[in-house]
């Protein structure tokens, strides 16, 4: 049987530079914005669409992309999000105005959404029980560099060249990848297939739509308060409905019973709000650097390395603390110290010595990188063979989610303080990004709350868990 093969490299290949190419065009456009505004004729304290339509478009169709690999087979899904994601970098690269590039990343995102969750599928059907550890393994690897290399990468090429490259890099890799994939990923399917749950969907996709819209309203997108006041309370009727909906059907896209595992509820929230901080700082920083510091692309993207680095470097730390201390006092206590760095921002300016900002950006990488260790593996330690696929597509959506709420919320928080500031040069804007910061630390602290249910029993040693997973 296939099954029992040993995997081909080639294909595990393929998969690792899918996870690759995904999770570098997550971070790799935050150091060039400041030039992207430039070329579009955008003011760079404006340009948080090209991040949130991103995110919010990979976190609308996660749940989609398991079904349409059971419906089509993995190769042709995965050949397909790569064509996209080819497709959407080339439109990028040619968008002349800020509403064509943020289409473009809107297409790019729909390949990227389904290239991990298919990838990581493939790998599960493919490769033998004995085998499948250090395959998941070997191919999440580069997943881990792309996000590390991505702002230096960034700031490098809009340096050397100019922003479009950022896009166009992926172009010969994709059309690369499109190839090896038809010749060497195999074609599994699911072994019965269920009706995909449509109206579940689609309630649940437009409500995570309208409460990122309701966030950004008042700042990048302008709206007036009655809008922003609808799309909010829209939001939070569809999030119902689709509740009410998800306790009447036999099958829903995502059971309600799992929010029955209370590490994964509490788990599953905390991530949505404790990341809020976490995906507002990689968009807050290079902006900040660039525009009120005087740095160039190269340098903002320099700048992020002792981030990577010290978050590489606290993995060693992670699993030992949290068995000797257990998740809940780790996670109180580690997201009140990410808040508190993160809070801390607030104290830079021009005069600070080189050598404090370095250490400062070194203990928030080493901070953020346990708080995700920590919080990934609490939501998904007690989840059973049954629950494990949608409780993972539920938790890869709110993770998105959640990184697309953190610019949504910084740049709405940038706004308002600019304009109650009444800062019109963008090089005069420091006292708006303190304030931001500072707001963006509180709201990471009160998460604190929510781990604070955790039992104070509840240690490493699941056999869901799996501290190596930073996703």
């Amino acid at each position: 049987m296939e099954q029992q093969q040993a995997p081909s490299k080639i294909f595990l290949w393929i998969v690792a530079v899918g996870f690759f190419m995904q999770t570098l065009d997550s971070t790799i456009v935050n150091t060039a914005l400041p030039a992207m505004a430039r070329s579009l004729g955008e003011s760079p304290l404006s340009m948080q669409a090209v991040v949130i339509s991103y995110a919010l478009t990979m976190a609308m169709l996660i749940p989609a992309s398991g079904w349409l690999a059971d419906r089509f087979g993995t190769r042709q899904v995965f050949m397909a999000a790569i064509g996209l994601f080819v497709i959407g970098s080339v439109f990028c690269a040619m968008s002349r105005t800020l509403t064509e590039l943020v289409i473009a990343r809107i297409i790019q995102g729909a390949g990227g959404a389904m290239l991990l969750p298919v990838g990581r599928l493939a790998v599960l059907r493919s490769v033998p029980r004995d085998q499948f550890l250090a395959a998941m393994s070997f191919v999440a690897v580069p997943g881990l560099i792309g996000p590390l290399i991505g702002p230096t990468l960034g700031g490098w090429l809009v340096q050397i060249a100019s922003w479009h490259w950022i896009f166009l890099i992926n172009v010969p890799v994709g059309i690369i990848g499109c190839l090896l994939t038809y010749t060497h990923m195999p074609d599994s399917r699911g072994a019965s297939m269920s009706r995909f749950d449509f109206v579940g969907y689609l309630l649940l996709s437009f409500g995570m739509v309208a409460l990122s819209f309701s966030f950004d309203g008042l700042g990048g997108l302008g709206m007036e308060h009655a809008t922003v006041l609808l799309l909010l309370v829209f939001s939070m009727a569809l999030i119902i409905a689709y509740g009410l909906h998800a306790t009447r059907k036999p099958d829903p896209l995502f059971p309600l019973y799992l929010f029955k595992i209370h590490t994964y509820s509490v788990g599953l929230l905390g991530n949505l709000f404790a990341r809020i901080g976490s995906g507002a700082m990689p968009f807050l920083i290079p902006l900040l650097l660039q525009v009120n510091l005087g740095y160039s692309p190269m340098q903002a993207g320099m700048m992020m390395l002792p981030v990577a680095a010290a978050g590489m470097l606290a993995k060693r730390i992670t699993t030992p603390l949290i068995k000797s201390q257990g998740y809940r006092r780790v996670l109180v206590g580690n997201t009140l110290l990410l808040g508190a760095l993160m809070a801390s921002f607030a104290l830079i300016s021009p005069e600070q010595p080189l050598w404090i900002r370095l250490i400062q950006l070194g203990l928030f990488g080493a901070v953020n990188s346990l708080q995700f260790t920590a919080m990934n593996t609490i939501t998904l330690r007690d989840l059973d063979s049954d629950g494990a696929g949608s409780g993972n597509s539920l938790f890869s959506m709110v993770q998105m989610l959640a990184m697309s709420l953190g610019v949504t919320v910084a740049g709405a928080l940038l706004t308002t303080f600019i304009g109650m500031l009444d800062h019109d040069n963008p090089a005069q804007t420091l006292p708006a990004f303190h304030a931001t910061f500072i707001c963006i630390g509180l709201i990471t602290c009160a998460s604190a709350w929510i781990f604070w249910q955790l039992s104070p029993d509840i240690r490493e040693g699941s056999r869901h868990d799996d501290p190596a997973d930073v996703s």
